[in-house]
């Protein structure tokens, strides 16, 4: 596994991107200045509208395992390169993803859920200590499949806490409204890399998922996968808000929402693409019948030991 932990954001970069011998060479448009970055150091490459990047570029990328986000104005990722991975069991893990039962599906997916939301209380226990326990609750009435569709229950209290302790904040993903909602989708968005990045080393097919369609979405599985990690994301994003006040022009702002996505999941240490890698693996040998049933992890809050439903 390539042992990259950063994240290069080209989103509003004006210029052009080469390789040379082993790094990304980055030349900004009007400046005959450059800056070099080994390709051993990346995880996750975001490019925006005016940047232009070279063929030899992304066969590197695809050599050192690193996804490539192509984001639109607003810094959505509407298109990617990952490369194709050389998985050992590639073709029969994803004929087991795509002959997966019903019910595993389902008993994978209310897994999932119930992590989910476990984590949210953790989240918001330190806003609402009767909020966080209601969710841990929520949490253990999901059932396989999620029928009742308690995500979207759990969802709404959550958020409801969260817009208190924010005062005026409301949700609307993906908007490009700023502030707090821009912090947490870009958050997110390098969240979905690592999780890109994850599922293709697992030899998975991002288009054959645990429970989220649609024939527009190449990476629906890492849409399902990374769902038990937003909420460290959040509790990472909603603890710093304040200290740099979302103002997403700012470098420095995006350092701090990079750290988010990949800051320690446990007290062992672990990081969030650590253990997301480790997830994807487990779902893996899931598909294959190699694991009863799916190991999700759970964040149960900053420095605490993770614990495995």
């Amino acid at each position: 596994m390539n042992p990259g932990w950063r994240v290069l954001d080209f989103t509003e970069f004006k210029g052009s991107i080469v390789y040379r011998r082993g790094q990304l060479l980055v030349k900004k448009d009007g400046t005959s200045e450059h800056v070099t970055v080994p390709l051993t150091q990346i995880a996750v490459v975001l490019i925006g509208n005016h940047a232009s990047i070279s063929g030899a570029v992304l066969t590197k990328l695809s050599e050192y395992d690193v996804p490539l986000l192509v984001c639109n104005w607003s810094g959505i990722p509407v298109a990617g390169s990952v490369p194709w991975r050389d998985h050992t069991r590639i073709g029969a893990r994803q004929r087991a993803q795509a002959e997966l039962t019903l019910p595993r599906r389902k008993n994978a997916w209310g897994r999932i859920i119930k992590a989910k939301i476990s984590g949210q209380a953790a989240t918001i226990k330190r806003m609402s200590r009767s909020a966080s326990e209601e969710l841990q609750e929520l949490s253990k009435s999901v059932k396989s499949g999620d029928p009742n569709n308690t995500e979207a229950m759990a969802a709404r209290k959550y958020w409801h806490v969260v817009s208190q302790h924010e005062l005026g904040f409301r949700r609307f993903p993906g908007a490009g409204v700023g502030g707090l909602n821009s912090c947490l989708d870009y958050a997110y968005t390098v969240l979905r890399g690592h999780g890109i990045r994850a599922v293709v080393s697992a030899g998975l097919s991002g288009t054959l998922a645990v429970f989220h369609r649609g024939r527009d979405n190449p990476y629906a599985l890492v849409d399902d996968l990374i769902e038990p990690f937003r909420p460290a994301v959040d509790a990472y994003v909603l603890a710093h808000y304040s200290q740099y006040g979302g103002e997403m022009d700012d470098p420095a702002v995006k350092r701090g929402l990079v750290e988010a996505a990949t800051g320690v999941f446990d007290v062992k240490g672990e990081t969030i693409p650590t253990v997301l890698t480790a997830f994807c693996q487990e779902y893996g040998l899931y598909v294959e019948a190699d694991r009863k049933t799916l190991d999700v992890p759970v964040w149960r809050g900053e420095l605490n030991a993770r614990e495995r439903e």
